[in-house]
């Protein structure tokens, strides 16, 4: 439900800032019709909205390719460690094996 609430706000601010940026950008152009103006407007903030959609979709991708990454750097990590304690763990029982074995002098 949160998630929801943030998409709708996000949407929103993003609407809101496409349709300040036509407005802007329609009154430098004052030769227009006030139809023309309203086509130009609303054909631009269409556009700010479906960039921004673009945008926030490869950010998202990114963001999931970058959590692959580090997610499979973290298993390979583990598995390094694992296997270090390991051969640690042999080598010290080894050495406690040599000296329980081994007579005194």
């Amino acid at each position: 439900m949160i998630r929801e609430i943030e998409g709708y706000l996000l949407v929103e601010a993003a609407r809101s800032e496409g349709r300040a940026a036509a407005t802007r950008f329609v009154q430098q152009l004052p030769w227009l019709t006030e139809a023309q103006q309203e086509d130009i407007e609303r054909a631009y903030a269409e556009e700010h909205l479906a960039l921004t959609r673009r945008l926030w979709q490869r950010t998202a991708e990114r963001a999931d390719e970058l959590r692959a990454e580090y997610e499979e750097t973290y298993r390979a990590l583990r598995r390094r460690l694992c296997a270090t304690a390991c051969a640690v763990g042999a080598l010290l029982l080894a050495g406690l094996t040599v000296l329980l074995v081994t007579p005194p002098l």
